[in-house]
């Protein structure tokens, strides 16, 4: 794209990706670099291999063959390194809230960071401020609306700072409502981010659009170039 043209290193690269599920072959050989700034979403219809490829870059699955680096490191070697930088956000909240009420939950991401308690207090605060939590801060976590789980599930990422969030349809388990929320929270991260979808209404202020169809890059360019050929595939 644009910016390989100027010199800049990607972000993220992935080169002849293949990956199975048992028998199963999901990826069937994706080629694919992201660039630092753009905002990037990763479409296709159910099975098209979308999340199995975002689980690759965080290295929660290992590929089959062909490389997938972060900021040039291998996330199926050194998962722990690439996940300090890449942050994952999965569909369903639950997956991720860990602690009893909100505020624990959301201190539990930086347990492991050396911040000191005041450090990870002042952190938690500007957390539930930023997301609209805090008159929830002691509350039971899996008691929140199906909205504010998402919120306190990108919280607790954004609370560690990586330079990469990849968001895994965060909206398909919610209303219009709530789905809207979470839509303006992914928004206004300054973090370069990476939304895993099939919903178009999400499409609206990103730069890139990359289908997937089949276990391969069917289309990469701009919304309103995506949109047209995503509808293509699913009719």
């Amino acid at each position: 794209m644009a910016a390989a043209a100027n010199g800049s290193i990607p972000l993220l690269s992935v080169k002849g990706l293949t990956a199975s599920a048992g028998d199963l072959e999901i990826l069937k050989g994706i080629d694919l670099e992201v660039f630092p700034g753009a905002v990037h979403a990763i479409m296709g219809p159910n099975g098209s291999g979308k999340s199995t490829l975002a689980r690759t870059v965080n290295g929660l699955l290992a590929p089959d063959s062909g490389t997938v680096t972060v900021d040039g490191v291998d996330p199926a070697k050194k998962g722990a390194q690439v996940r300090k930088k890449v942050g994952f956000v999965f569909t369903d909240p639950d997956t991720q809230i860990v602690m009893p009420t909100v505020a624990e939950d959301l201190a539990f991401s930086l347990r492991r960071s050396g911040l000191s308690k005041v450090e990870i207090a002042d952190r938690v605060q500007e957390i539930l401020v930023r997301f609209q939590l805090a008159g929830h801060a002691e509350h039971p976590a899996h008691l929140l609306s199906g909205g504010q789980k998402q919120l306190l599930a990108i919280g607790a990422v954004l609370i560690r700072r990586p330079e990469v969030v990849i968001a895994d349809e965060p909206t398909t388990l919610l209303d219009l409502r709530n789905a809207r929320v979470v839509s303006q929270a992914l928004d206004s991260i300054d973090q370069q981010v990476i939304v895993v979808t099939h919903q178009l209404a999400l499409l609206e202020g990103f730069e890139r659009v990359v289908v997937i169809d089949d276990g391969l890059v069917a289309f990469d360019g701009t919304p309103s170039d995506a949109v047209p050929a995503y509808r293509e595939l699913v009719e």
